[in-house]
């Protein structure tokens, strides 16, 4: 296999399709990082497993010069796969709350997890061309927006070589063939929050006896559902999303407490800021309206940092893929609402960032195969059940851009 004149490890598909097939949640990578591990050792890379609990790092000192950290997320999400493939997961794992999940590599972290694999082992093969220390991160618990911070806390920074350069990639539902970068911030932070909300629970034919929650859950959300469209600046960027409410059991009993789950989405440090004390006030405020007799509860459930690519360091990644790949298969997407934690590398580093989307879609579902084309809004995304990228040639470009990207950092010999 090869593209553009880059030989590719001809059993990369094989790696992949065996990644897809055995998916594991975050934390739990433990096959995942076996099959790294013997891979990138293999490659002749100095291998330590176990960095953030299942994270594995690799070292290949090449004389001097930078460092260049070349970065892949493992983990899987909990979710059922619909593809049809033949490679397609049934696997199941035990949840943090011990429940058995389905689980499903529905976000290409395989696909990162195998470009790497691929990239590693034709740096080291060409060691005698670059000089510098390319150092590898396979993360665990990307989706959990975890990992990235517990390989940091494990010494990451202070057990190996610190970065001059952060690079990655994500697959995308971009057209295959197509990579995009944005300079600046790229990729929104995100807080998840859990809300509990107290009542005083009674008959469903009393309901002058309680405090409903149920009826102060729907107040809260439809009151959430102005701080974007009153409180935020039209200039400005956010996000808010309540993705769930339960409360109660029984159609004729008022319960005695209800749970929200909201999603924000921003870009400023002010505009989040402001969105969380504008939750904050409105949740306690129609508690106290409702005559709640308890204060509610608000918990953080997970959250993610602004990704912001430096914009040098992006555009020799994005001028080294136009070389080989064409200028008009480069492609600007603009900031993303989705998240990441690859931007805690860089920063807990003090290096630069440059992260790039890896078109993933079959390319005959596209017309224009620009960022206005329609087929954007109907191709499977990541986090769908039917979201599987095409191997070809979207695995082949994932290498050789992990390499190009790497070797405009590291000085020829």
């Amino acid at each position: 296999m090869t593209e553009s004149g880059i030989a590719i490890d001809p059993t990369l598909v094989d790696v992949y399709k065996d990644l897809h097939r055995h998916p594991e949640l975050g934390f739990q990578e433990h096959r995942t990082a076996a099959i790294v591990a013997e891979r990138i050792r293999a490659s002749g890379f100095e291998v330590t497993a176990g960095i953030g609990k299942t994270g594995v790092v690799g070292v290949l000192k090449n004389g001097t010069g930078p460092t260049v950290l070349l970065r892949a997320d493992m983990d899987a999400l909990p979710l059922r796969e619909d593809t049809g493939l033949d490679y397609a997961s049934t696997a199941t794992a035990t949840n943090e709350g011990g429940d058995t999940v389905p689980v499903a590599h529905a976000c290409g972290h395989d696909l990162h997890v195998t470009c790497l694999l691929g990239a590693a082992r034709i740096l080291a093969s060409d060691a005698s061309g670059w000089t510098g220390t390319v150092l590898l991160a396979f993360q665990p618990a990307e989706e959990l927006g975890e990992g990235a911070q517990a390989m940091v806390d494990d010494g990451l920074f202070d057990r190996f070589p610190k970065p001059d350069v952060v690079l990655g990639q994500h697959v995308a539902p971009l057209p295959a063939g197509k990579i995009g970068g944005h300079p600046g911030p790229s990729y929104a932070g995100s807080d998840s929050l859990r809300v509990r909300l107290v009542g005083r629970g009674a008959h469903g034919s009393m309901p002058e006896a309680s405090v409903d929650p149920v009826v102060l859950a729907a107040a809260t959300v439809l009151r959430l559902q102005t701080v974007i469209s009153r409180e935020i600046p039209s200039t400005a960027t956010a996000v808010l999303t309540v993705g769930a409410i339960h409360a109660g059991d029984a159609a004729n009993v008022i319960p005695g407490h209800a749970e929200i789950r909201l999603n924000i989405r921003s870009y400023d440090t002010a505009v989040r800021r402001r969105v969380l004390d504008s939750v904050e006030r409105i949740v306690r405020g129609e508690a106290a309206t409702a005559g709640a007799p308890e204060e509610p509860t608000i918990t953080e459930i997970e959250r993610f940092p602004v990704v912001a690519n430096d914009p040098e360091a992006l555009s020799r990644s994005l001028a080294a893929f136009a070389s080989w790949l064409g200028p008009d298969d480069i492609l600007d997407p603009g900031a993303g609402a989705g998240s990441e934690d690859v931007g805690i590398l860089a920063t807990e580093s003090g290096a630069a960032l440059a992260y790039w989307l890896l078109g993933g879609a079959d390319p005959s579902l596209f017309t224009t195969g620009d960022m206005t084309d329609p087929a954007l809004l109907t191709v499977p995304s990541n986090h769908s059940p039917r979201y599987a990228p095409v191997i070809e040639p979207t695995l082949p470009i994932g290498v050789r851009a992990l390499v190009s990207a790497a070797r405009t950092w590291l000085p020829h010999r």
